[in-house]
C-alpha cells in the first residue's frame, strides 16, 4: 500500500526539478529555432553531406524529402469514407497459474462514414499453449513474455489487412476513400539485435500483411501521440557540426561522457520544435526515416513521416513508402487521419476502440483462467489450481 504522506515530502523536489528543465528547455527550444532557419538555407548542402557521411555518423538522422520550412493544410475527407484499426493486448505466461500459457486478444475496429452502413467492433482472441509456442524463442536468448510481444505485433497487422482487404473486394473496383491504422511506430526498433531467424518470424508475415494492404490501394499509416524521436532534430547537427567534415567516428570518439559540439539542443525533441510553427490542422515537412532496421525492409516498405498539428498536441505520422510515392493515397490518409482525431476529441476514435475491444480487464482474466479449469477438471486432470504464492497474494489479513 502507497503511504500518501510519505510520499507528499518528496513532491517539492520533483516539482523544483522539472521547473528547472522547463526553464532549460525554452532555452534550447529558441536556439533550435534560429538554428532551423539556417538549416533551411543550406539544405541541399546538407543533404550531400549526409549522403557522403552517413555511414560515419554515430547518430540515426531523418532525411528530409520537402524544404524544412513546410507547412501544408490538410485537406478534409470527402463525405463517404472507412476507417479500419487494430490494437492487442494479452495475457502473460505465469508458472503460478493453473497452466503455462498465454492469450493474445486483438481488437477489431471498422467504421464507415457517410454509407449508412453498420461498424464493426469486437476482439479476436488467439490461446498459445503448445511447446513450440511457448519455448520456441529461447533458442535466441528471447524470454516468453517478450516474444509474446512480438506475436502480437504480427497479429494486429495479419488482423487488419484480412479485416481491411475483406471489405474492399475486388481490388480495382470502386470504394469509398479508406485508411488502415496502428497505433504506434512502423519503425519496428525492437527487431535491431535479434537473431536472423527470430527476425524473419516477425518481419515477413508483417510485410506480407502490408502488400494485401498495398494490392488493394488502402493506405496504412502508424499514429504516434506523444513521440519522443528526435530523428528530425538529429539532421540538424549536421549544421551545427564543428569540424570540416561531419566525420563522427574520426572527430568525436574522444569526447566520451562529455556532450559532442553537434549536440546543442539535445535532448529536445522533434515534436517540441515543430509545435513552435504548425497551427491546427497543418503538417511539417515529410522525412524519410534512416534507421538501421529498415534495411530489412523492402523498399516499398520503407517508412517516412510528417509531424501534424491535430490541435490538441503534435502527432508523428508514418507511412510506407509507396503510401508517400503516391498524392491520392497519402492526401487521403492525412485527411481522414485528421477526421478521426477530430471525433475522437484529440485522439483517433477508431485507435481507441480498437484499444477499447483489446483490453483485458481483471475479471477477463479470472474468466479465461476459470474457464480453462473447468475444462481441464472435465478432461480428467488433478490437482489443478494455482500456486500457494499466486492464491495468497489474492487475499490479504490487512
Amino acid at each position: 500500500m502507497l503511504d500518501i504522506a510519505k510520499l507528499a515530502g518528496k513532491i517539492p523536489g520533483i516539482s523544483q526539478h522539472f521547473q528547472q528543465e522547463m526553464t532549460a528547455s525554452c532555452q534550447r527550444l529558441e536556439l533550435a529555432k534560429t538554428i532551423l532557419k539556417e538549416a533551411k538555407n543550406r539544405q541541399e548542402e546538407l543533404l550531400e553531406s549526409y549522403e557522403k557521411w552517413r555511414d560515419r555518423l554515430i547518430f540515426s538522422a531523418a532525411i528530409p524529402m520537402e524544404p524544412l520550412d513546410t507547412r501544408i493544410t490538410i485537406v478534409p475527407p470527402p463525405y463517404s469514407h472507412s476507417v479500419f484499426a487494430t490494437d492487442g493486448s494479452q495475457i502473460s505466461p505465469s508458472h503460478h497459474e493453473i497452466a503455462y500459457c498465454y492469450l493474445i486478444n486483438v481488437g477489431r475496429v471498422m467504421l464507415h462514414y457517410g454509407q449508412n452502413l453498420h461498424p464493426l467492433l469486437d476482439s479476436l482472441p488467439e490461446v498459445y499453449y503448445r511447446p513450440e509456442d511457448l519455448y520456441i524463442s529461447r533458442q535466441w536468448g528471447i524470454r516468453t513474455d517478450e516474444w509474446l510481444g512480438y506475436r502480437r505485433t504480427v497479429l494486429e497487422a495479419q488482423f487488419l489487412a484480412e479485416m481491411a482487404c475483406s471489405w474492399v473486394k475486388p481490388p480495382g473496383a470502386h470504394h469509398e476513400p479508406n485508411l488502415a491504422m496502428v497505433d504506434g511506430s512502423l519503425v519496428y526498433w525492437f527487431l535491431d539485435g535479434l537473431a536472423h531467424d527470430a527476425r524473419d518470424l516477425i518481419l515477413f508475415p508483417i510485410q506480407e500483411a502490408w502488400e494485401q494492404l498495398r494490392a488493394a490501394r488502402i493506405p496504412l499509416m502508424g499514429y504516434l501521440s506523444a513521440s519522443r524521436s528526435v530523428e528530425g532534430v538529429n539532421f540538424l547537427r549536421l549544421h551545427n557540426c564543428t569540424f570540416d567534415t561531419p566525420n563522427c567516428t574520426i572527430n568525436c570518439m574522444d569526447f566520451g561522457e562529455e556532450k559532442a559540439p553537434c549536440q546543442v539542443i539535445e535532448p529536445l525533441r522533434d515534436t517540441t520544435l515543430w509545435g513552435e510553427s504548425l497551427q491546427p490542422g497543418q503538417r511539417g515537412p515529410f522525412w524519410k526515416s534512416s534507421a538501421r532496421i529498415l534495411d530489412l525492409y523492402d523498399e516499398s516498405q520503407r517508412i517516412y513521416f510528417c509531424y501534424v498539428n491535430v490541435g490538441t498536441e503534435i502527432a508523428r505520422v508514418e507511412v510506407p513508402a509507396w503510401v508517400f510515392e503516391d498524392q491520392e493515397l497519402l492526401n487521403q490518409a492525412l485527411g481522414i487521419m485528421l477526421a478521426q482525431v477530430s471525433k475522437g476529441f484529440g485522439y483517433p476514435v477508431a485507435l481507441a476502440e480498437s484499444h477499447n475491444q483489446a483490453v483485458i480487464r481483471g475479471g477477463d482474466r479470472i474468466r479465461f483462467f476459470a474457464l480453462l479449469e473447468q475444462q481441464m477438471i472435465r478432461f480428467g486432470l488433478q490437482n489443478v489450481g494455482t500456486s500457494y504464492k499466486e492464491a495468497r497474494k489474492r487475499g490479504s489479513i490487512a
